[in-house]
Parts: C-alpha cells; structure tokens; sequence
C-alpha cells in the first residue's frame, strides 16, 4: 500500500504533460499530494490530470509557458485559490537545444533554451517562495541534468542552462536554508522520455560531444527520477537541502 505522506500539501510539477513531470505528478498524488499540472500542451496535460482522477487523487491543470511570468503568476494564483498552500514546486520543464558550440549557436535557440530551462525555473521560484516562506516551510526540486554537471552532455546552450539550474539550487538552498525551505536538485542522465532534439547533424558540439556517448549507460525510466524527485521533496529528506543527485546509471562517476 502506497504511503500517503504527502496528505495535506499541495505540489505544483511544471512540465508534468509527459515523461519526469507526468511519473512525479502520479507519484505525488499516489501519495496524498494535491497536485497542479503545470504544462504547455493541454491535451497532454489534462490527460494526466485524468489519469491522477481515475487513481482516486486530486489534481488539476493549468495550461501555459513558465517562462512567461503572466502564466506564471497565473498557475501560482490558482493554485492558491484551489488549495490553500503551495508545499512543494518541482521545476521539471525543460527543452534540449540542437547540439551546437559556442560559435555555432544561433540568438533563437540560445535565447529560447535559456529561457525554458533556466529563467522559467527562477520565476516560478521568485513567485512560489513567499508562500513558502509565509508558512515556515517547504520543498523544491528542480530538474537539472549531468549536463549540469560537465560540459560532454549536450550542446553549448542546454549545457549553460543545467549549471545555471544547479546554480540556482544551492544558492536558493543557502538564502533559504534557516526559513524552513529546502531545494535540491536531479540530474538524469538518458531516461525514456519524449524531449524532442532537433540536432544540427553538422554541429561541431554534436561530433565532439559523441565521442563521450558510451559513458551514458542504462537508460532510465521517468518513474526512476519521479522516484528521486519525491524523495527529495518529502520529509524522509528534511536534512537535505542543496544537494545535486545524480539519476544517471552511474554516468556521473565514469
């Protein structure tokens, strides 16, 4: 039987329409969480919701771009009006960029990928944590990558926004360290999930960064991180805060 240590709090998964997001929405509403499905898509997005429903457990979906801070300020305030709290935030939606280096990379794609995966993760905290704050406590847990953790992962602009994402992590962890919230982060290696990459088959990132490809090891599934994810969220990880876990089959050690 599913142990229900999240009754009571109410969870915001940004991203949640599919793969890490949709397993740690489930995962979070199996136990007890209310859960805000926070995506871009709303096919996909009230499709989880659904699922959640079907399951016995409470979610609902708000619909837009978090790097957009009217979506933003939006999914913060329905959350609120809908369930009272904001206990935990998971920071999962992200885009790939297309392989390229520093030189080859265009203004659109590095402008829209650091948009994505690193300024939405700031807004959606900058807009959560006074709640957080106001009640003594809570959880975040941002999705980072071993991109985040060197520089043989993916291309210049996705590789920038990871350590950007880690980055945020432990300074947040710091600033919020004696106010009750704790944040820490996953960084997946290969896991099964639909996140398009849209490489540039001449790319000098993509040829070099190849070379490193037999590193990557077992290829995860999303339950695996939504499985890590919750965990750092919950309060069997009350002492841990500012911690970066790889999810990566051991790719981080190689």
């Amino acid at each position: 039987m599913m142990v229900r240590d999240f009754e009571g709090k109410t969870a915001i998964v940004t991203g949640a329409g599919a793969g890490i997001g949709r397993a740690t929405a489930r995962q979070l509403a199996a136990r007890g969480a209310k859960v805000v499905v926070s995506d871009l898509h709303e096919t996909t997005a009230r499709s989880v919701v659904a699922e959640i429903i079907a399951q016995g457990d409470t979610a609902m979906a708000v619909i837009g771009d978090v790097s957009d801070q009217n979506v933003v300020d939006h999914v913060v305030r329905a959350t609120v009006d809908a369930y009272g709290s904001i206990d935990v935030l998971v920071n999962n939606a992200g885009i790939m960029d297309d392989m390229s280096g520093p030189h080859e990379v265009s203004d659109a794609v590095w402008e829209r990928v650091l948009r994505v995966n690193l300024t939405a993760p700031f807004l959606v905290t900058r807009a959560v944590v006074p709640y957080m704050l106001a009640q003594g406590k809570g959880a975040i847990v941002n999705t980072a990558s071993e991109a985040g953790l060197r520089g043989s992962a993916a291309g210049t602009a996705y590789t920038v926004s990871k350590h950007g994402v880690i980055g945020l992590t432990e300074s947040a962890a710091v600033i919020y360290r004696e106010h009750g919230i704790r944040v820490n982060a996953v960084a997946p290696g290969g896991v099964a999930t639909n996140l398009e990459v849209h490489m540039k088959t001449d790319a000098m990132g993509l040829a070099a960064i190849g070379t490193y490809a037999a590193n990557v090891g077992r290829i995860a599934q999303p339950d695996e991180l939504a499985a890590a994810i919750v965990f750092l969220a919950s309060d069997a990880a009350s002492n841990i805060s500012g911690a970066i876990l790889p999810v990566d089959s051991g790719w981080s050690a190689v």
